[in-house]
């Protein structure tokens, strides 16, 4: 239950923060999460990486049929995948779920190791 949770709310304030923030507001966001509901490292990353993965691909997708598919084009042929909206859109939630993982994996070896800390 926590690791849908996670993933609910860290898609939902990364899309929310990304409006009032920079795009790096979605690694706080995983980090936060994370410290709030722990959970095992593996699940953690995994968590961060599929909520973003999927907001990022989504919203990648949308705004490529809201311009016509001429920027994801232009976009892709500059980084060589040619003209596949598909691949820029996964490329994108890649980019975009790593960041996020590795901030919440952060988050889930930083709270047992502040414990120790805190408790010593």
């Amino acid at each position: 239950m926590k690791f849908f949770l996670s993933i609910l709310l860290i898609a939902l304030l990364s899309y929310i923060g990304g409006i009032y923030f920079p795009w790096w507001i979605i690694a706080v966001v995983g980090f936060i999460i994370i410290l709030l509901l722990p959970q095992r490292p593996s699940a953690a990353f995994l968590s961060g990486f599929i909520a973003v993965f999927l907001l990022w691909a989504v919203l990648a997708a949308r705004i490529n049929t809201a311009n016509g598919g001429i920027l994801a084009g232009r976009i892709g042929l500059l980084l060589g995948i040619g003209k596949s909206p598909v691949t820029l859109a996964l490329i994108t939630g890649v980019i975009g779920g790593l960041v996020t993982g590795l901030a919440a994996l952060s988050a889930a070896y930083l709270r047992p190791a502040a414990k120790i800390y805190l408790t010593s």
